[in-house]
């Protein structure tokens, strides 16, 4: 394998290589959708030669194999995060192989052991891993077969699968197991007419509702993370950070940390950590350490953020057009200007970023609470110039993601921390490092101008979203006239961002869903039409009218202009080739502005439901999740310093928030398979911001919805 060359950059004060690059990240999908995090560049994306980028193998032997015991392990690059993929995968290699559910076995995020696959995210593993599993798995079965009629000595044909049995359909006493047939070898036989997966109707498993597999490990405690390793020798890593992302190490003084019983500093140029097998010791370090910087900050902060991204240097992309705007304009009876404003949102997960590397001979192993397992290998490959097969990834259980754990520098931190001292090394980012290095959820701008006619059809729809990227930014609605203007980082123009940016559930879809369905509420009121009635009348889509039918439905609701007075807000969207449509009941004091959401009722379209059981769990955390980024959850900033730091100022949804919640998986079993773990959390914001309108007469164009800001929206009424 052709090494990568890349350049090292040098030590403000000793002129040596550091050998890690500070915050260096490229944007592949733009808007903050995605990023890879340190150490990545842009011209150390494009210098990887394509004979060293990987793919998806077809081999099926990559995703499974067969014990002589009868046992299947399911190999996938996925990793398990709580979305229960490790329950939903089993389920649907049990189906494909015709094997009992129970004998399957998951083996997940383990860069030496399962087949390539770029990241966990974007609630793509059913839908596009999933597929490639089935084939792979129906090949494995069609082999077995074929092995199975030279051995039982009838043609295939006649042969049936019953729980991983082998069975001549018209002698039963003839018979043989796939474990007899396969004895945990890999079969070397492939076919060049690939055969189809199984037919929904024949499913056994899928489609029908699974507690997680995964579940008694965690209640009782027995669940490991990566900061429940124990490695003999392990120490204790707490690596110097800067005050800012605008700051540059200009001198720093070690010694006082150097003192310490027990700890020792390590040091390649900047890169600087205190070590020590007693963790409370290297806390007590890493604060001793003398360090003075220089600051270039951005001058924006939280206060300024919307004007700063209107000002910036931009590029404007034209994602989608209809017809033609101007047109729009003069056909429209009334035309409605609206601005809308999002902020940068941190992930919060309960596990903050933590890995465990050791170097036995010249083989990096790292144990990982990452998303991108593989995209870990890759950086420590770059990083510290190991070949591939000589770096082993694995991750265990992950105490949440939401997009965070796509980066992964604690891991190359680890791994690098490992190589410069020979000792296992444990890095165990704390609160306060995590909000600081977290690649924050994007805040964005969004300006809409519409216009409907007299019968309150809309005619013009004139959609600009700054910063944050199109997902979820469609238009949706039957619209003549339609133009969707996305706009970026200019070329060769100055960050916009002060810190890095990434996914964040769903990624800037609740922004746009926001902004679309608060718009569209704005005109369902002027035209006098009640809000369900005018989307279903602006709507050609069969299956958002579906979902929009079954949630009122479910809702029970009752027809009226807003605002009425009620408190009923309606909104939806698609994320991630799923339809979600959400009504809301609220609670609004109009003497404080704190709102109680009293119920919420959603409908999904998300194709064939593997695990329904699994799905409604997401639906319901999606939903919880989203009240978040509703009312409370903002990142205070100046510059590249970041103010909030910890819980104590970044409140998260808490259970006495939580409303009555019903949810509704619509019935499409003939259908693909579409992602679960996102939809349902993009419409909360808008349906609650709906929900006080009606409630209220006052329209919120900004989240969160904090109490100060919806009284001060009440007084503009």
């Amino acid at each position: 394998m052709k090494k990568t060359e890349l350049k090292k950059k040098e030590s403000p004060e000793t002129g040596e290589n550091s050998g890690m690059k500070r915050r260096s990240f490229v944007k592949l999908l733009g808007g903050g959708i995605f990023i890879f995090f340190q150490p990545w560049s842009t011209l150390d994306l494009l210098a990887i030669p394509l004979q060293e980028r990987r793919s998806l193998t077809k081999d099926y032997n990559a995703f499974l194999q067969i014990a002589a015991d009868g046992t299947v392990k399911c190999f996938t690059g996925k990793i398990e995060m709580g979305q229960g993929v490790i329950t939903s995968l089993a389920q649907m290699m049990a189906d494909e192989l015709n094997v009992p559910f129970e004998k399957v076995k998951m083996v997940m995020g383990d860069t030496d052991l399962c087949p390539y696959d770029a990241g966990t995210w974007g609630s793509q593993t059913t839908q596009t891993f999933g597929p490639n599993m089935r084939a792979a798995a129906a090949e494995a079965r069609a082999v077995l077969l074929d092995l199975a009629s030279a051995r039982l000595g009838v043609p295939a044909s006649q042969l049936d699968v019953r729980d991983g049995t082998v069975v001549d359909s018209k002698n039963a006493k003839n018979k043989v197991t796939y474990g007899e047939l396969a004895k945990g070898q890999k079969l070397e036989k492939y076919l060049d007419v690939k055969p189809s997966v199984e037919e929904y109707t024949k499913f056994t498993y899928v489609g029908k509702p699974y507690n997680r597999v995964d579940s008694y490990e965690k209640v009782t405690g027995k669940a490991k993370y990566a900061g429940d390793l124990k490695l003999p020798g392990m120490v204790f890593a707490r690596i110097l950070r800067p005050p800012s992302h605008g700051a540059k190490l200009t001198s720093v003084d070690v010694s006082p940390a150097e003192k310490i019983e027990g700890v020792k500093v390590v040091r390649d140029g900047d890169f600087i950590a205190v070590i020590s097998e007693n963790r409370d010791k290297v806390d007590e370090a890493i604060v001793k350490i003398k360090a003075e910087y220089s600051f270039n900050e951005m001058k924006v902060n939280d206060k300024t953020l919307f004007d700063w991204m209107l000002s910036a240097d931009s590029a404007a992309n034209v994602a989608r057009t209809t017809g033609d705007i101007e047109t729009g304009y003069k056909i429209s009876d009334k035309i409605f200007e609206s601005e809308y404003h999002d902020v940068y949102l941190a992930h919060a997960a309960i596990e903050t970023h933590t890995a465990l590397a050791q170097l036995v001979g010249d083989k990096m192993t790292v144990w990982a609470a990452t998303q991108s397992p593989f995209g870990l290998q890759d950086g420590i490959v770059r990083e510290l110039g190991f070949p591939r097969e000589k770096v082993r990834v694995i991750t265990p259980f992950v105490g949440g993601g939401f997009g965070g754990k796509a980066a992964y520098q604690q891991g190359v931190e680890a791994a690098r921390l490992a190589k410069l001292t020979g000792k296992p090394v444990m890095v165990v980012w704390t609160r306060d490092e995590e909000f600081f290095y977290d690649t924050f959820h994007s805040a964005g701008v969004v300006k809409v101008n519409s216009g409907i006619d007299k019968s309150g059809l809309i005619t013009m729809w004139d959609y600009h979203v700054w910063y944050a990227g199109t997902r979820g930014a469609d238009t949706i609605y039957d619209v003549p006239n339609a133009k969707t203007t996305s706009y970026s980082r200019g070329k060769n123009a100055p960050p916009v961002h002060p810190f890095s940016t990434g996914p964040w559930r769903a990624p800037n879809n609740n922004t746009n869903t926001f902004a679309r369905e608060s718009q569209i509420d704005i005109m369902a009121s002027k035209a006098g039409i009640d809000p369900l009635e005018f989307r279903l009348k602006n709507l050609k889509d069969e299956k958002m009218i579906d979902c929009l039918k079954a949630v009122a439905d479910k809702f029970g609701y009752v027809a009226g202009k807003a605002p009425s007075g009620r408190g009923i807000g309606i909104a939806c969207g698609t994320d991630a080739g799923t339809w979600v449509a959400e009504m809301a009941e609220v609670k609004v004091d109009k003497n404080t502005g704190k709102v109680q959401v009293v119920r919420i009722a959603c409908a999904q379209d998300m194709g064939l439901c593997v695990n329904p059981e699994g799905a409604l769990i997401q639906m319901e955390g999606c939903i919880t999740m989203g009240l978040g980024y509703t009312f409370t959850e903002e990142v205070f900033f100046e510059g590249g310093n970041i103010l909030t730091r910890g819980y104590d100022t970044y409140e998260i949804p808490r259970f006495s928030w939580l409303p009555k919640i019903d949810c509704v998986i619509l019935d499409r079993k003939d259908k693909p398979p579409k992602g679960g773990g996102e939809p349902a959390i993009i419409a909360i914001g808008a349906v609650v911001a709906n929900a006080i309108y009606d409630a209220t007469g006052a329209r919120l164009y900004r989240v969160p919805m904090t109490p100060a800001r919806v009284l001060n929206a009440i007084k503009k009424v």
